[in-house]
Formats: C-alpha cells, sequence, structure tokens
C-alpha cells in the first residue's frame, strides 16, 4: 500500500490523521481511495468535473506529479504520496 501524507490544513477532514494507507496503481486511483475513505477530501482534490485541483500539488517520493505522468504517475506499493497545497500570500 501506498502512504498519503496529509497536511495539516486537511487533517480536519481525515480525523486529524496525518498519514494514510491506501492502495492504488497510479496517483488518481490513491486519491480516489482516499477520497472513499474521507469524502470530505473530495472539494479539496477535484473540481466539479472530477479534475484535479491545480493549486494541489501531488508528489510521489520527492518527484512533482507535474514532471512525470500527472495523474497517471505509476505508484509503486511502498510508495510515498505527498499532497502539498499552494500557500499564496507574502511580500519581498
Amino acid at each position: 500500500m501506498a502512504t498519503v501524507i496529509i497536511p495539516t490544513p486537511l487533517r480536519k477532514f481525515t480525523g486529524n490523521t496525518s498519514k494514510v494507507e491506501v492502495e492504488g496503481n497510479n496517483v488518481l486511483q490513491v486519491l480516489q481511495a482516499l477520497i472513499i475513505r474521507f469524502p470530505e477530501l473530495k472539494k479539496h482534490l477535484f473540481d466539479t468535473e472530477e479534475k484535479m485541483r491545480p493549486f494541489i500539488n501531488i508528489f510521489v517520493g520527492d518527484k512533482d506529479i507535474r514532471s512525470l505522468n500527472r495523474q497517471d504517475t505509476v505508484v509503486a506499493e511502498n510508495a510515498v504520496i505527498s499532497i502539498v497545497p499552494a500557500i499564496a500570500g507574502g511580500a519581498l
């Protein structure tokens, strides 16, 4: 099973769970399994057209899926997947 790291802002939708083990052959399947377990996450990860929200960054290991095969990125059984919401704000 892959381990999904849940960021602090989304933990209120996972019962304060920081890591979740789920099965899936690719990133999309892993995220779908995650939202089956925690339905409140769906609106934060997917838009109304069932597409992954562009401001959510997903990493498999230390690789951004945007530089791989996006949602079709293959996930090894022992993979660590990190969900990283974009952070706005700040000034120079």
